[in-house]
């Protein structure tokens, strides 16, 4: 059995106002590598580390599939976008 693969993410969103257009712009390449969110926003709190505003962790079918995600053009175009109003502290890995 193939173990999944995860997007680990810390975001703190320095502009609220733009980062829905981030947002949107991920779905293309969220909705072609099969992304299932299991964190997406709601409440949390950073215990140590960077701070963050939104937490998310996402789950690809395969350690692969999230990487190749990460370096899709669909991806990297929508990161362009976030880059612009947020800064995060992001990994890609290997579940158990």
């Amino acid at each position: 059995m193939m173990k999944k693969g995860y997007w680990m993410a810390m975001v703190d969103i320095t502009d609220p106002d733009n980062y829905p257009r981030y947002v949107a712009a991920n779905k293309a390449a969220f909705d072609k590598y099969g992304a299932k969110f299991l964190v997406r926003g709601g409440q949390g709190e950073v215990l140590e580390g960077p701070k963050a505003t939104r937490l998310v962790v996402i789950e690809f079918d395969s350690y692969q599939t999230a990487l190749d995600c990460f370096h899709s053009p669909e991806y990297q175009a929508a990161l362009k976008l976030r880059e612009a109003c947020s800064t995060a502290h992001m990994a890609v890995v290997e579940g158990v």
